[in-house]
């Protein structure tokens, strides 16, 4: 991999001084954490950054903590992590089934959650999960620090609420306070490396916790309130599961590409939402298919 482009580096071991440098060097600073992302674009002239500012030397930053109900990443917790952490498997298995489903090894062992919430790509994988969790990004900037609620996250194919100066330090994760279970569904072309054609996520719980999420079929990740509302009026069963399919339609706008058209990715998102429904629901009551297992 040639990257044929001069730029300054530098590898600041506190979160003051990696703020102090995206100040000084506004727009044309970028923030260097897994690179999966940052370091393709850079070797396509995508983006030419004038200074990459490396945040693996910041302590504290690669930690995962579980507290009161929540789940804590730091901005350099990657998706291996996610699939090795007994704490991630047992009581946010979403988050589990999503990264089982994520690029391949290689890229899981760099690629960060948080990395992958700022790219914003409408097909990233961590989104659905994050936004069925109730995530909140924990934000810091030359102005102090801020929350940022997941659903005001995205903003745009590639955008987000995140200024130039900012840095995200971390994502929590909500647990339902009561019994729940989920699923995760990812359409893609082939097995290893590919981004999602289309991807659903659902929590059901049976105090009408009912969350559901698509990713890569609009702009951005978002929530399907209509379906949701549904699922909160109604019992699930296959009637309702039927008229779930048939929200679909008004939920989500899908474009056609080389991956996959428009038409496609409807069909599938309605067979995807059903496989998810079904599984989770299966779940809930102790008979559905296992949660993938952890990597040791």
């Amino acid at each position: 991999m040639v990257i044929a482009v001069d730029f300054a580096y530098t590898k600041p071991a506190t979160l003051e001084d990696a703020v102090l440098s995206l100040s000084e060097h506004g727009p044309g600073a970028r923030l260097l954490a897994g690179g999966t992302d940052l370091v393709p674009w850079m070797r396509d002239d995508v983006v030419i950054p004038e200074l990459v500012v490396d945040l693996k030397a910041i302590p504290g930053l690669d930690e995962i903590t579980r507290r009161d109900g929540t789940l804590h990443l730091g901005s350099l917790v990657t998706l291996t992590d996610l699939l090795s952490s007994p704490v991630v498997h047992d009581d946010f298995p979403i988050l589990t089934e999503m990264a089982h489903t994520f690029a391949s090894t290689g890229v899981r062992n760099r690629a960060t959650v948080v990395g992958n919430l700022c790219s914003a790509v409408p097909s990233c994988d961590v989104g659905p999960a994050a936004l069925v969790y109730d995530a909140v990004l924990h934000v810091v900037g030359p102005e102090g620090a801020r929350d940022v609620a997941i659903i005001d996250w995205f903003v745009g194919p590639k955008a987000t609420v995140l200024e130039h100066v900012e840095i995200v330090t971390g994502v929590t994760f909500t647990q339902p306070p009561d019994e729940h279970a989920g699923a995760f569904v990812k359409l893609a072309r082939y097995r290893g490396e590919d981004l999602a054609q289309a991807s659903v996520a659902v929590l059901l719980g049976p105090d009408g916790t009912n969350r559901v999420a698509f990713g890569a079929v609009g702009p951005t990740p978002h929530r399907a309130f209509l379906i949701e509302g549904l699922l909160e009026r109604e019992p699930l069963g296959d009637d309702v599961i039927h008229q779930a399919k048939a929200l679909v339609v008004d939920e989500i706008s899908p474009i056609t590409d080389l991956r996959a058209t428009a038409q496609y990715r409807e069909h599938m998102c309605r067979v995807m939402l059903e496989r998810a429904l079904r599984a989770a629901a299966a779940r809930l009551s102790g008979n559905g298919p296992p949660c993938p297992t952890l990597f040791v």
